[in-house]
């Protein structure tokens, strides 16, 4: 049995349209809008730094450039 990475719509194999992300643990990543694969818009619950730590944080994603604050 896998874990659940992404629900949502997709059109010709693409995330495109509303979805969710999770990561390996089941926490969610990402709420919001996908355009050709990319986030648009949406809300950032959890997200990943440069070292692929998960840090607790906020944000938002508007017209696919992300906004976000960390809380460590």
């Amino acid at each position: 049995m896998g874990n659940l990475l992404f629900e949502g719509e997709y059109i010709n194999g693409i995330r495109n349209g509303r979805g969710k992300e999770y990561d390996l643990y089941g926490d969610l990543l990402f709420e919001g809008e996908y355009l050709y694969g990319k986030k648009w818009n949406g809300i950032i619950k959890y997200y990943l730094d440069e070292t692929g730590k998960k840090l607790l944080g906020e944000g938002k994603y508007v017209n696919g450039v992300s906004f976000c604050r960390s809380f460590r």
